[in-house]
């Protein structure tokens, strides 16, 4: 098959969806189909890459005040439609819900398939908003709005778990195929019992036999990781353990005054993005813990990356967590908002290292039916079912209208 994938960022940008869209693209190219990803460049300027069966155009793009290190497409309508007439893809999957009405014009012209995975929904963006003259609930429900004209534009819509699926049909009433993100699970694996993760303690000034505390992801509002740095305080009173928290983004200077102002700015660490060729699955691997604050995952990358680590999971019972973190059996589920049942749940685990290992092994268990190559083959059999359905809906539609000519040629009216 030839497969496009529109997205906004990419990596080296940096998002669960960018991350995704990569690991999803590469599999596919690597199974043999012809892969094109249209998104936005990381540099500013237009650029191709190609590698095998994989290509990647990268348009003009502009950056993105709202988040550290992202660019954005505005509506480079000319510019997608070319690479699409070019390539003459058999199915397009978008990831994106600004840029995919290119593609939905151009699977429209063109009678292909298209599908739409959704990432994001209306209450993630709302979460940006002050809480004040009822702004989220308009905005939320305005998005809903716009999500349920969307959706039934596309062949499909994929959604990553069943929660989002559940929330997505009961607002606007389509019907969606659940597909999760994958990971992969040689990558992001346990430790080996002699492996002690020396290294990476020694590259990130971390002391060697002291607990981590692991926190990977975007360091912006929405993610609530003040909440993590004020529970890892009241869990480290306990314990000499260590807060290790890896990524970027406009919270980093608060978060960092916010370590101080409780102390425990000798004990937090801040070494910003680590990508996976800079070492990301050996932080997994030597961490003691990993603890997710955030109450806005359509399913969380980072998530299924600790449990594939093998680390047991202290997080927020919100959106689409408890599919990933099974309270008390992988790791341990908190109230929204509660930062001290947050901290006693990290306590829990640093005081409990045996039980800590069991959940670990849970979570590995857990991560290994979301491997990346289980993802790509539900793709691809999805792909395949899209391109039939699509090609006996067309040979269908042409032998309407030979006969529709033969009858007005005989003179039969309808």
């Amino acid at each position: 098959m030839r497969i496009v994938y529109l997205a906004q960022s990419y990596p080296p940008m940096v998002s669960g969806a960018a991350i995704f869209v990569r690991d999803i693209a590469e599999a596919m190219a690597a199974g043999g189909h012809r892969v094109l990803v249209i998104a936005a460049s990381d540099i500013g300027k237009p650029y191709i890459t190609q590698r095998g069966n994989l290509k990647v155009l990268r348009l003009k793009s502009f950056h993105n005040p709202m988040r550290v290190g992202q660019r954005v497409l505005l509506y480079p309508r000319r510019a997608i439609l070319k690479a699409l007439h070019d390539f003459a893809p058999d199915v397009i999957h978008a990831h994106e819900p600004l840029i995919s009405w290119v593609g939905v014009e151009y699977a429209r012209r063109m009678s292909i398939p298209i599908t739409f995975t959704m990432h994001m929904l209306p209450w993630f963006f709302s979460a940006f908003l002050p809480d004040v003259l009822n702004l989220r609930a308009m905005a939320e429900a305005a998005g809903w709005m716009y999500v349920r004209s969307m959706t039934r534009k596309f062949t499909s819509v994929i959604t990553t778990t069943k929660i989002t699926a559940d929330a997505v049909t009961g607002m606007t009433g389509v019907q969606t195929k659940t597909i999760s993100c994958g990971i992969n699970t040689q990558t992001f694996c346990p430790p080996l019992s002699s492996d002690p993760g020396t290294a990476a303690r020694t590259r990130l000034h971390l002391p060697l036999n002291v607990p981590v505390i692991l926190h990977v992801g975007r360091l912006d509002p929405e993610k609530r990781v003040d909440r993590i740095v004020q529970a890892a305080a009241h869990a480290m009173e306990q314990s000499d353990a260590h807060l290790l928290i890896v990524g970027d983004g406009r919270e980093k200077p608060a978060l960092i005054k916010l370590s101080q102002s409780l102390g425990i700015a000798d004990r937090v660490h801040f070494p910003g993005f680590i990508s996976v060729a800079e070492g990301l699955p050996e932080i997994y691997r030597m961490a003691s813990l990993f603890v997710m604050a955030s109450e806005v995952e359509s399913q969380g990358i980072v998530l299924l990356e600790a449990a594939a680590s093998g680390l047991p999971i202290a997080a927020v019972d919100a959106t689409s967590i408890s599919e990933t973190v099974h309270h008390r059996v992988n790791g341990y589920l908190t109230g929204p908002g509660d930062i001290q049942a947050l901290g006693e749940a990290i306590a829990d685990l640093l005081r409990s290292p045996e039980e800590s290992r069991r959940m670990g092994a849970e979570s590995r268990r857990l991560a290994e039916k979301f491997d990346i190559q289980h993802t790509r083959l539900q793709h691809e059999q999805f792909y395949g079912k899209l391109v039939e359905q699509n090609s006996r809906a067309r040979k269908k539609n042409k032998l309407y209208a030979r006969w529709k000519r033969v009858k007005s040629w005989l003179g039969i009216s309808e």
